[in-house]
């Protein structure tokens, strides 16, 4: 009952934890909102799930974008209700001396200042309406350097600021801020890693990263009051305690 009838807007909503995340919360009984940039798949997608889902073209790094697609879902299903911000991408892989500039900052304008585009977008309703829930994508990356990744550990670092930031500005004002770090999951950006020959990550096996359904799982579950214990931090999936408690098993 946490997320029935609620307006949830997911960015990144094309595929992998995304769209998973989509099709539960619909079946969970939310209108959905997908934001992603390939405006067919989301498209796809959201006529897979019916009229309870609104598929709407948008790049995270354009906050206008942003602001444009709460515009979107608060006319279509209301005010916005539950924002998760998972949109990201860790392409391309490079030492920071061989790092191309523009590339290194395309990806913080993605994963960082996309998370907070998305919080800033969503936030005024939020507050004047009394409560609403950010669940932002973090990474163990956020907490350590991983080699040719440091554009990648910097973004979600940042990122991860923004939930505690969040969490201390506006947890009184009903804002719950969580953060998911997920470990390795069998998406595309898992691909984009192996092909890169690069740092231990790169040498997993397929079979060892975790289904994309299993952080959806973990978001749905983080809309409950039960979750509140870790407002203003990320939950880990690699935390056998939390599979436990949210019945994943491998």
């Amino acid at each position: 009952m946490a997320v029935h009838g609620k307006t949830v807007m997911i960015t990144g909503a094309s595929r992998g934890i995304g769209e998973a995340a989509a099709r539960l919360f619909a079946r969970e009984g939310a209108n959905v909102v997908l934001l992603a940039r390939g405006q067919d798949k989301i498209a796809e997608i959201a006529g897979d799930i019916g009229e309870s889902a609104l598929a709407v073209p948008c790049d995270v790094s354009r906050f206008q974008e942003l602001a444009s697609a709460v515009t979107a879902a608060t006319d279509a299903f209301g005010p916005v209700d539950i924002l998760i911000n998972n949109a990201g991408v860790i392409e391309p892989v490079a030492h920071i001396g061989e790092a191309d500039p523009e590339a290194w900052s395309h990806v913080i304008d993605i994963n960082l200042k996309g998370v907070f585009y998305g919080i800033r977008a969503v936030l005024p309703s939020m507050v004047e309406r009394g409560g609403g829930s950010i669940l932002n994508i973090s990474s163990g990356a956020a907490y350590g350097p991983t080699e040719a990744w440091s554009h990648y550990n910097a973004s979600k670092a940042g990122a991860l600021m923004l939930t505690r930031s969040v969490d201390k500005e506006y947890r009184d004002k009903g804002i719950r801020a969580i953060g998911l770090s997920p470990g390795t999951v069998a998406t595309e950006m898992q691909r984009e890693i192996k092909k890169s020959g690069i740092n231990p990550v790169s040498q997993l096996n397929w079979s060892d990263h975790i289904p994309p359904e299993w952080p959806a799982i973990a978001l749905r579950w983080m809309c409950e009051p039960e979750a509140d214990e870790f407002l203003g931090a990320d939950i880990s999936l690699r935390d056998e305690g939390i599979r436990a408690r949210l019945g994943l098993t491998s």
